[in-house]
């Protein structure tokens, strides 16, 4: 879904690059994804798996800098499926890491998540210097692999850079996740699940702004250094249910509550102060404004998502 939207923004803003997308198209891997960009020369796929090294150093051979998004993200399934995430996002980035040090030492930007830094109170906020306190498998498994990617750093030299980033949504998003699920559930006139109360605060960063950021940091980043991105938008789940409900003209009868997840982190909060003083980014779009557009995308595209909710 990240890496989607990341694909086609550089292929839009960068007329003279050229991106090989490889990607194991598991249950959450699309092709329809990037229909708009099949034909366009300056993109290909490769599917298979980054754990595969023989794959990785054929491709690793061609390229000057690897932006890596694969990963295993849902954090249910982490709870059943631990092993699966553990393979995809541990040992696939020491495969890509052992590649990019070995075939001319690339460079390398790892795509992380908040949750690494565990849980907040009601007050303070994460930045790049929080310890971190993984509670999830899903978690634990993309907190060891941001220490793999700073460990080729501070071992090998590796020019490295990690973006620790807060809840994600907009167009090509996965009907698992909250917002398409509930949009998706809405149009089909079914009703939303919310965990518990549903009093669980996140902080929400369009994918756009996500990825407008992750461009910055890979053509001016400091080698080295991590970056926290942020929305500004912090959102109780029963708010963001209630607004979503509201969009659809619905009221709280179309709400099922179910029992909660377990370890269900209660807030994330990202403080960005770092890359808007350094490197002058800061998130473009408001929340009410892009979950408006994100709701636009689902409805005028039943194509693409009816199947993957079957």
């Amino acid at each position: 879904f990240i890496g989607t939207n990341f694909i086609l923004h550089i292929l839009e803003k960068y007329p003279d690059y050229e991106i090989i997308n490889l990607d194991k198209l598991t249950y959450a891997g699309n092709k329809e994804n990037l229909k708009l960009v099949e034909n366009d020369p300056r993109y290909s796929f490769v599917h298979g798996d980054i754990c595969n090294r023989e794959l990785v150093d054929s491709i690793m051979k061609k390229i000057d800098a690897v932006v890596h998004f694969a990963a295993e993200s849902h954090v249910d399934r982490s709870i059943t499926h631990s092993k699966e995430f553990v393979m995809t996002n541990v040992v696939g980035t020491h495969t890509l890491l052992d590649s990019a040090l070995a075939n001319g030492n690339k460079r390398f930007h790892h795509i992380s998540t908040d949750e690494v830094f565990g849980e907040l109170g009601t007050e303070g906020k994460f930045t790049e210097n929080t310890p971190y306190s993984p509670r999830s498998p899903y978690s634990a498994s993309k907190a060891a692999s941001d220490h793999l990617v700073r460990a080729y750093y501070y071992t090998h030299k590796l020019p490295i850079t990690i973006s620790n980033c807060s809840n994600n949504y907009g167009p090509y998003q996965y009907p698992e996740k909250l917002l398409p699920l509930f949009i998706t559930n809405l149009i089909d006139g079914k009703k939303v699940p919310v965990y518990g109360e549903g009093k669980n605060i996140r902080d929400w960063i369009h994918v756009k702004d996500h990825n407008e950021a992750v461009d910055l940091i890979l053509h001016k980043g400091v080698i080295g250094e991590t970056y926290c991105l942020g929305g500004d938008e912090e959102i109780t789940n029963i708010d963001i249910t209630n607004m979503i409900l509201d969009a659809f003209g619905k009221g709280t009868e179309m709400i099922a509550y179910v029992e909660d997840r377990k370890g269900h982190d209660f807030r994330y909060a990202i403080d960005f102060s770092k890359i808007q003083r350094e490197l002058g980014w800061k998130p473009k779009r408001n929340f009410k404004q892009g979950l408006s557009e994100t709701i636009n995308w689902y409805k005028e595209n039943e194509k693409w998502w009816r199947p993957l909710k079957k």
